[in-house]
């Protein structure tokens, strides 16, 4: 028997695969209680007594959960890996739009694996934590070639993915298949932390043991897809981080942060830290048709892979990129307005220069530099504030409201 974390697989029993052939099994069940319930040999009833919160659940998200989110409509493997992945760090009213236009660009997995990386940055562009968009391209390249162009069905094989962890190969099975694996989300976490009151940070080992084995206890064996929804809609609809809507909570009955009103300490948060703040200067270089220099970031890195304004510690070596990199330019770069954008973890404040140009000084690297005709945008991926940026020397007339006084 295999020892995951606090879950123990055994293989899948012979009769139950004879049983039923037609059962897309992910290779392994939790254990012969999941054969059981999967042969139809459990009571009525029974593949929710286990789990202390299941019954709860299912009936608050029959009345009051989300039905018609779109990526709950045909619930395939790679439309819920799609929808999870857009939905880490992002919250459900901002993936939305992105969602759809991405399923309508990149239907099916073959779609997305064929697409020039650009195509799929482009789409991504404002959604942020653009390391996401490159692995969903790289893991579709993968199952393109290493797996048919069939998007896998196995826990293994899925996890084994570029950015796909525990807990989103969980949901994946779960949400499109309702195989019996349990997840450990954000919004599940906070859920389980008040209902158990566990003390301590989520990224402590001991802390995420706990978690992950009280997600498996409360993990029903039947109706999983239903239940995982619940739980996640739970924790980003009332269990919310602040100010939680306890009344409307099917769970507060027996809930130990309820019960001791520690709503607001569970789950414990990671310790503070200074906020940094990081200032860089960007280069608009524009010829005389409003073409504006970009370059490609390094993988690696924040906006990794994107297009983006070439960018300097300090104005000194801003004005000697030009001297050697750009052909005729006009006097000094002129210092526009500061632009601020907010990462994770850091701020970020931008102080563009203009300068204007006739073009490059040398050959470009076509792979690496693009002049980028603001009037008729070419579709790649960009950061959004550079997006925001591009859009306002579309209007020559703007510039005069953002040179720096």
């Amino acid at each position: 028997m295999l020892l995951f974390g606090a879950v123990n697989f055994a293989p899948c029993t012979v009769v139950v695969r004879r049983a039923l052939p037609h059962l897309r099994c992910p290779g392994r069940c939790y254990n012969s209680r999941g054969a059981n319930y999967m042969l139809g040999l459990l009571p009525d009833g029974d593949e929710l007594s286990e789990s202390p919160i299941a019954a709860g659940l299912l009936d608050w998200h029959a009345r009051q959960g989300r039905h018609d989110l779109p990526w709950q409509s045909d619930r395939t493997p790679y439309r819920v890996w799609v929808s999870e992945i857009m939905l880490q760090q992002t919250q459900v009213a901002t993936v939305i739009p992105y969602y759809t236009r991405f399923m309508q660009r990149f239907p099916g997995v073959r779609a997305l694996a064929d697409a020039p990386i650009d195509d799929v940055l482009h789409l991504w562009t404002g959604l942020g934590y653009y390391a996401r968009a490159r692995n969903m391209h790289r893991s579709a390249i993968r199952v393109r070639d290493e797996f048919g162009g069939r998007f896998p069905e196995s826990f293994e094989e899925i996890a084994s993915l570029p950015g796909i962890g525990r807990s989103t190969a969980g949901a994946i099975l779960a949400l499109s298949l309702g195989l019996r694996f349990p997840i450990l989300d954000g919004n599940v976490k906070r859920v389980l932390a008040r209902y158990f009151g566990v003390a301590g940070n989520a990224s402590e080992r001991a802390v995420s043991e706990r978690l992950w084995h009280l997600a498996d206890t409360c993990t029903p064996l039947g109706q999983v897809a239903v239940y995982t929804q619940a739980i996640m809609d739970l924790g980003a609809t009332v269990c919310t981080r602040r100010k939680p809507l306890c009344a409307y909570c099917p769970l507060s009955e027996g809930c130990v942060a309820k019960r001791t009103g520690r709503q607001h300490e569970l789950p414990s948060p990671r310790p503070a830290r200074v906020r940094p703040s990081r200032q860089v200067f960007m280069l608009v270089a524009m010829r005389a048709d409003g073409s504006v220099l970009l370059e490609r970031r390094p993988e690696s890195g924040v906006w990794g892979g994107l297009w983006c304004l070439p960018e300097f510690d300090d104005p000194t070596a801003a004005r000697a990129y030009i001297g050697h990199s750009l052909q005729r330019p006009q006097s000094e770069p002129q210092p526009l307005g500061r632009v601020e954008h907010a990462f994770t973890h850091f701020d970020l404040v931008i102080t563009p220069l203009l300068a204007r140009c006739a073009g490059s000084a040398g050959v470009m690297d076509a792979a690496r530099s693009v002049w980028y005709n603001t009037r008729e945008p070419a579709r790649i991926g960009l950061p959004a504030p550079i997006k925001a940026l591009l859009e306002d020397f579309a209007s020559p007339a703007l510039f005069d409201g953002r040179v720096a006084g």
